[in-house]
């Protein structure tokens, strides 16, 4: 088995570093992150580039590609802390790209948000209730979210919504509250899960992007900052830590693109792989990012520093759509219905 990405995927991470390294500057997400979190000509920049439609068969007017290929460019959203709601158009898309939504998902002229927490249904066929803070939500047209044991839409032009001040700043966040909301049925239970994996595997996979870079960053200050006539890297501890947050980054390049590859290829053990590798960067990537704001030292904590940057987007993705706790808990309901069935929790 060849686990390394291949040519194809290799020019689309390439081509992905080149436009985030144009259009995604620090200075532009500090731009953002200071005027609510949405950088609209980055939005229009990656549209143009078929980002939306990555995953969208061709005969849909997608670019026919996978969920490998999704991992990659959401590696490096996350690398680049774009304020766009990539991740959220991709749920979107992935259930609604055979729907009157699909053209306008994949224009970017509507934007999709995605829920976790199961609404209620109602005598009459709406939906009520109040998920989760939802990343874009204020922005977004159509909300992807469970209602009992199915996966639904809910056009959100009539909808209330109330902005969320969140800790990341890079993106926005808000409430969205349903009273007997108009809601089309668009999955069943095998939706909802696939839903839920789908949305583990991406945010992990921002999370990626995002404690590579931090590392990178604590490698880099390491190098340059002096003490006692030698740089702080020479020291032991300095090293140790920067080893650490290696095998962490590697660790989590391993659990993300298993669980892409696996969720692409519709194997029977893609929630498992998904929750695994929710689970494991969630953890890791906040050790990642707390290890490079010690290797930083006070300077870390300021405003002119990016490490509180990816710190707080790390912060957000770890908890969005269930956090390490929740999976675990999702792992070992997975495991004991293979046992139950006979299975090994081995295989």
């Amino acid at each position: 088995m060849d686990f390394e990405l291949s040519a194809d995927q290799v020019a689309l991470r390439g081509a992905a570093v080149e436009l985030l390294a144009a259009e995604c500057s620090t200075e532009r997400v500090r731009v953002a992150a200071e005027s609510g979190g949405f950088d609209r000509g980055l939005w229009a920049a990656m549209v143009e580039q078929g980002w939306t439609a990555v995953a969208v068969p061709e005969t849909l007017g997608g670019l026919g590609l996978g969920t490998v290929e999704i991992a990659v460019l959401l590696e490096r959203i996350g690398a680049h802390l774009a304020p766009v709601p990539l991740t959220q158009q991709l749920l979107g898309l992935a259930v609604l790209a055979d729907s009157p939504w699909g053209a306008r998902l994949i224009s970017g002229e509507a934007i999709a948000a995605a829920a976790r927490t199961p609404l209620s249904r109602n005598s009459d066929g709406s939906v009520s209730g109040r998920p989760e803070p939802v990343i874009y939500g204020a922005r977004a047209d159509v909300l992807i979210v469970p209602c009992a044991d199915e996966l639904v839409a809910v056009e959100l032009s009539a909808v209330e919504r109330t902005p969320e001040p969140a800790m990341d700043q890079t993106r926005e966040l808000a409430w969205i509250t349903l009273d007997h909301a108009p809601a089309q049925t668009i999955g069943d239970t095998t939706a909802v899960d696939a839903h839920l994996d789908r949305a583990a595997l991406y945010h992990s996979a921002e999370m990626l992007g995002a404690a590579e870079a931090v590392m990178n960053l604590a490698v880099e200050y390491a190098k340059q900052r002096q003490q006692f006539d030698r740089p702080i890297g020479s020291f032991q501890a300095i090293k140790h830590r920067c080893s650490d947050m290696l095998v962490d980054v590697e660790g989590m390049r391993s659990a993300v693109y298993h669980a892409a590859w696996a969720i692409g290829a519709d194997d029977p053990e893609a929630s498992v792989a998904a929750s695994t590798a929710k689970t494991w960067c969630s953890d890791a990537a906040l050790r990642v990012a707390e290890s490079a704001l010690q290797v930083h030292g006070g300077i870390g904590f300021t405003w002119e520093s990016d490490v509180h940057l990816y710190l707080k987007r790390i912060q957000l993705d770890r908890s969005v759509f269930g956090d390490a706790r929740h999976h675990r808990a999702r792992l070992a309901a997975l495991l004991i219905q293979r046992l139950e069935s006979g299975g090994s929790v081995l295989t």
